[in-house]
């Protein structure tokens, strides 16, 4: 029993279940009184999430329904960057995208925090957007995925290809 055991830490947003979020937000937006005749709406603009609305208020609430959907499909506000609403002629704005991926900053630090925090003989390798963390006894990474769910990070993290 001297193979090497690993899994990966990835940072993805399954875009099926965004997709049914965005659709059922307009869809509630459509329908709710408080909308009514507000030009109120949210879209996909290429990768990104585009809500418009007539008042600065009213595209906060509807950035609140949109999370609150997003929330109920399963996807953590970690991955949703949002930016402040700003005016776009007669009407108001905030763009928001889905981030994907973990960046070279957290990865370093996910991996800091692997090497300090975590059971001896773990190793935690930086392979792109992920990270692949092996060691010879599975036990240890149990430890490793169970030290990591406790820690308050800045992405939304997964763990797969545990083998």
């Amino acid at each position: 029993m001297a193979s090497e055991s690993s899994f990966d830490i990835v940072s993805k947003v399954d875009r099926q279940e965004a997709d049914n979020a965005l659709n059922q937000a307009a869809k509630e937006i459509n329908s709710r009184y408080d909308f009514r005749g507000t030009d109120a709406s949210i879209a996909w603009s290429g990768e990104a999430v585009q809500m418009k609305a007539n008042s600065e208020d009213r595209v906060k609430a509807i950035l609140d329904v949109f999370q609150s959907k997003l929330v109920k499909r399963g996807i953590s506000l970690k991955s949703l960057e949002d930016g402040e609403p700003y005016p776009s002629g007669k009407e108001h704005r905030i763009d928001a995208s889905l981030k994907e991926g973990i960046d070279k900053d957290n990865a370093k630090k996910i991996s800091k925090i692997i090497r300090d925090e975590g059971p001896k003989g773990v190793k935690a390798q930086i392979q792109g957007d992920e990270l692949r963390v092996s060691s010879k006894k599975r036990d240890d990474l149990q430890e490793v995925i169970a030290l990591l769910k406790g820690q308050n990070l800045d992405v939304d993290l997964q763990f797969t290809n545990y083998r």
